[in-house]
């Protein structure tokens, strides 16, 4: 007996849950990294840095406050990377210019406009699009096991059948997940 036949139907269609899960989490963590017009700790915290040798993702190197609702404070805990982490903020995507004192870094994040609004919510459609896709590879993954076991006569058609009604239905409900995240991000770009 191969590893795929000795699990049951419950177990596979489980393990093909919490995949689309992790993918719904992931795209909402995707979602979190852009900006909104409001300071937010999320949008920079994985953003590499290179220190002490190598890249490291800033949050593990400073710490952040929001003074302000458009106003970001990172602090790191050692102040010999305040250049490194200003480095980082300027070759980055983010297109903010990080204001240092020598102890901290202070990001203003200006209004949006319209055009780059539009832009934005163009990004994380492509994002919820990505994170459907890893959604419906888990599917596929699924799928193509739940047939080797029929081949293998530890399932009958109508087990199969069943369990491909019951891949669908998590499968919808990840890909509706994704949708929701998109739409309240999107609602939340687009608030002016």
């Amino acid at each position: 007996m191969t590893a795929g036949e000795e699990r049951g139907v419950d177990d596979i269609l489980l393990e093909a849950d919490d995949r689309m899960q992790k993918a719904v989490v992931h795209a909402r963590s995707e979602f979190g990294t852009v900006r909104t017009g409001r300071a937010s700790p999320a949008l920079v915290e994985r953003l590499p840095v290179h220190a002490y040798g190598q890249d490291m993702p800033l949050v593990q190197l400073a710490g952040f406050q929001v003074p302000e609702a458009r106003q970001l404070l990172i602090t790191p805990y050692d102040r010999a990377n305040v250049g490194p982490i200003e480095k980082a903020i300027l070759n980055s995507d983010l297109g903010l210019n990080p204001s240092n004192d020598g102890i901290s870094i202070r990001l203003v994040f200006p209004q949006l406009t319209t055009e780059r609004r539009k832009e934005l919510v163009k990004r994380v459609k492509q994002m919820a699009e990505d994170g459907k896709i890893a959604i419906r590879g888990v599917r596929q993954r699924t799928r193509k096991e739940l047939d080797a076991l029929e081949k293998a006569g530890s399932m009958s058609a109508d087990e199969v059948t069943r369990a491909e009604k019951e891949l669908d239905k998590l499968t919808h409900a990840a890909e509706a997940e994704v949708e929701k995240s998109f739409t309240e991000k999107e609602q939340e770009l687009l608030e002016v």
